[in-house]
């Protein structure tokens, strides 16, 4: 929808492409929808939940047996977005690097986009 011809809308990392597809396996789910929401001390939110079918306007992404569709009102936000997973001494999880985020929590999990009004 928001794409340019020959570019993915966002790219995904060998390891976040492999745990997305261990998850997809494990769930018995066709892929994962990710997307954004108003919310979070930073105004917006990252949203990740497991789809049987696609929406016929999500944008699909897949690699290596992972299957991403981004919910269509969350384009045009994550238009250029590597998703990656993180594993440390503490905690496991997606990572999304966006070049459309101004600013995040000091959690990383609540964003604001350039140009988007917080809340």
């Amino acid at each position: 929808m928001f794409g340019i011809p020959g570019k993915q809308a966002v790219t995904i990392t060998d390891k976040a492409a492999a745990q997305i597809a261990k998850l997809m396996d494990k769930g018995g789910h066709s892929g994962l929808r990710i997307g954004v929401k108003k919310g979070g001390c930073a105004g917006m939110e990252y949203t990740m939940e497991y789809v049987d079918e696609a929406d016929p306007n999500d944008e699909v992404v897949e690699q290596d047996g992972a299957r991403v569709l981004i919910a269509p009102m969350a384009q045009m936000f994550l238009f250029g977005t590597e998703i990656d997973y993180e594993v440390s001494l503490l905690e496991a999880g997606f990572k999304f690097n966006n070049p459309n985020v101004a600013e995040a929590c000091g959690c990383g999990e609540s964003i604001s986009f350039k140009d988007i009004p917080a809340g």
